[in-house]
């Protein structure tokens, strides 16, 4: 990052601390956007691209550490071994590296006369799943287009998650027309809370994202939901209700194994 881009990132990094301090007290999980450290585009994935631990992610880890929370820093483009990656870091509340998820589903997609956009011209995917404790309950990471493929997040439900997270940006294309249906989609078909978090809206940037970042319940209500504008979403994961959820319509145990099976073919 250059000296400006270093400024401005160090002045989200303040804002987001201040309002954690004012708003959030001991929160559970706090977290932030897809690709938050570059412009979203192929041609700057690599010119902004860092190792892990590298300046944003050091970042995070002292605001995590300052805040005591757990920190889903959204994702940066990683640089390893010469490959790029869509890579969110994740921080407990010491500062401590927990986990780190590698967008697993390039976004590559093509709408004739909306939007052409195609991840894995610079980007390589990841190849495991990512999830970590907390004191509260274990939570599962994909980034973005991971939204639309229900078996990472089946297979999360399986290994115990109860909350899934996808920083992600979607664009004005997708974004009214699958971003709130999927994250609904998810949390009825897993019965586990959806959190998404997504970019402001600029209208004069080379891709405009939607925005509207959102958290669902497992019976598929939407509890908070963002609008355009920079700001704050808050809510509360109630384990309670989605026990309750989970016995009244017990699909984990109606399941027919004998039929058919998602099941997960590394670690």
């Amino acid at each position: 990052m250059g000296p400006q881009d270093c400024s401005m990132f160090k002045g989200l990094c303040d804002r987001m601390c201040q309002r954690v301090y004012s708003s959030l007290g001991s929160s559970v999980v706090f977290r932030i956007l897809e690709c938050f450290n570059c412009p979203y585009g192929t041609k700057y994935f690599p010119q902004y691209a860092e190792k892990i631990p590298g300046e944003s992610t050091q970042k995070l880890s002292e605001v995590a550490k300052e805040c005591s929370i757990y920190l889903i820093g959204g994702s940066v483009p990683e640089e390893d071994a010469g490959k790029f990656y869509n890579t969110c870091a994740v921080f407990g509340p010491d500062g401590t590296l927990l986990i780190k998820y590698r967008k697993l589903h390039l976004f590559d997609i093509d709408v004739p006369g909306k939007i052409t956009f195609h991840e894995s011209e610079t980007l390589s995917p990841g190849d495991s799943f990512s999830t970590f404790d907390t004191p509260y309950c274990r939570v599962g990471l994909g980034i973005c287009y991971d939204i639309r493929f229900a078996e990472l997040a089946q297979i999360y439900a399986q290994r115990g998650c109860q909350l899934l997270v996808y920083p992600g940006a979607f664009n004005l294309t997708t974004g009214p027309a699958h971003w709130e249906l999927l994250q609904r989609g998810r949390a009825v078909d897993n019965q586990v809370y959806v959190a998404t978090a997504s970019p402001a809206r600029d209208d004069q940037a080379s891709y405009v994202a939607w925005g509207h970042s959102t958290v669902v319940s497992p019976w598929g209500d939407v509890l908070a939901k963002a609008g355009t504008e920079e700001t704050i979403v808050y809510s509360d994961i109630d384990l309670k209700r989605l026990a309750e959820i989970r016995q009244q319509i017990p699909i984990f145990s109606q399941k027919r194994s004998d039929l058919y099976a998602v099941e997960a073919k590394k670690p």
